[in-house]
């Protein structure tokens, strides 16, 4: 479900790198009290939970629909002509215009990813039409401008040196994660990280599906989030998209990339014809921010898919970018560590890029 990864940068890489090679163990508590080289995650004030003004209803006059295909949706645009939200038909996730704000994570990158796309996920999934149905109407004009957390500043929420969040509780749902444990095994070729955390697994709670199966985390996975953990965490229990209990029970979002990738969830963007390396989509320009995209990476996983990203926009330098919690950087990530994270190009990730599906 990962790709491979180093370990992320805790008291200096020289450090860890010590520790690694001399005993191969790492333990949480190490993280915890790490305080140098933490990530810094900048915006303009948007990411912390909070609302503007903009959440009232927009003047209307002068703003006209359209259709597109390839996928099927709805383009709003304004009296200016720019676009406002994007609605694919048979998809829950909608693309909306919204304040700008800059994601950044300088410890693992250089790259900055500067946009005004905002990811919300609507009560409904969309039709053609919609647009005059009360549902859509009540939820656009809750939305349309509003600066409240969106499934962008939910994925923000877990990478390097991002602050603690408690619930009422006082169950900690979000904050600096880690892939997961490290492996103790030292099995020659095992994964430096153990793979399986979900996101119960972060929350430290039990989790019940609505199938009647209930998740039960594991303490040694605490703070962890492999690469679909991290996905259901961000768009399931985060912006409330039902989640499966397995890849096999159950409705909604399955627990495993391959799952999800091979799910009927959603709209195929970039369907998926094989694995292997002659099925790279041969292009990428109907992704949109908040797609899911999912790779080959390990031949040890066979005909499966084994990693998962949430398209995040493009980058200063005009690069696709995308999110995912990987190995190597012990976490959510856009970094470079283990390969860049583009999805255009020739480089690591665009060249095991498979499919893509928009939710």
């Amino acid at each position: 479900m990962a790709g491979k990864k180093k370990s992320r940068p805790l008291l200096s890489g020289l450090v860890v790198l010590g520790l690694v090679a001399a005993s191969g163990y790492l333990t949480l508590e190490l993280r915890k009290h790490e305080e140098q080289g933490v990530t810094e995650v900048r915006n303009v004030g948007v990411l912390n939970g909070t609302r503007g003004q903009a959440g009232t209803p927009e003047d209307t006059a002068g703003e006209r629909w359209s259709r597109l295909e390839s996928p099927a949706r709805s383009v709003l645009r304004g009296a200016d002509g720019q676009v406002k939200a994007v609605l694919t038909d048979g998809v829950r996730m909608a693309k909306l215009t919204g304040p700008a704000r800059t994601f950044a994570e300088p410890t693992s990158t250089a790259s900055k990813v500067s946009t005004t796309d905002w990811v919300r996920l609507m009560p409904e999934p969309w039709s053609k039409g919609a647009e005059k149905q009360k549902w859509f109407k009540d939820w656009y004009a809750q939305y349309a401008g509003s600066e409240e957390d969106d499934v962008f500043a939910f994925a923000f929420q877990y990478v390097a040196g991002a602050p603690q969040r408690k619930d009422g509780q006082g169950v900690v749902f979000a904050g600096d994660a880690n892939f997961g444990p490290l492996n103790t095994s030292g099995a020659q070729g095992g994964d430096l990280r153990l793979e399986q955390s979900d996101f119960y697994d972060y929350l430290g709670t039990r989790y019940p599906y609505r199938d009647g199966a209930v998740g039960t985390p594991e303490a040694m996975r605490a703070r962890s989030l492999d690469c679909s953990g991290f996905i259901r965490m961000v768009l399931g229990y985060r912006a409330r998209y039902p989640l499966m209990s397995s890849d096999a029970s159950g409705d909604g979002l399955p627990r495993t990339a391959n799952g999800m990738a091979r799910s009927r969830q959603g709209v195929d963007v970039l369907p998926l014809t094989g694995i292997s390396a002659q099925d790279r989509p041969s292009a990428i320009d109907q992704l949109q921010p908040g797609d899911l995209v999912f790779f080959k990476l390990d031949t040890r996983t066979g005909q499966r898919l084994d990693h998962v990203g949430m398209v995040l926009g493009h980058d200063t330098e005009g690069h696709l970018i995308f999110i995912s919690s990987r190995e190597e950087v012990n976490g959510p990530t856009i970094g470079d560590v283990g390969g860049v994270s583009r999805l255009d190009g020739n480089g690591y990730y665009a060249k095991t890029l498979r499919s893509a599906k928009r939710l």
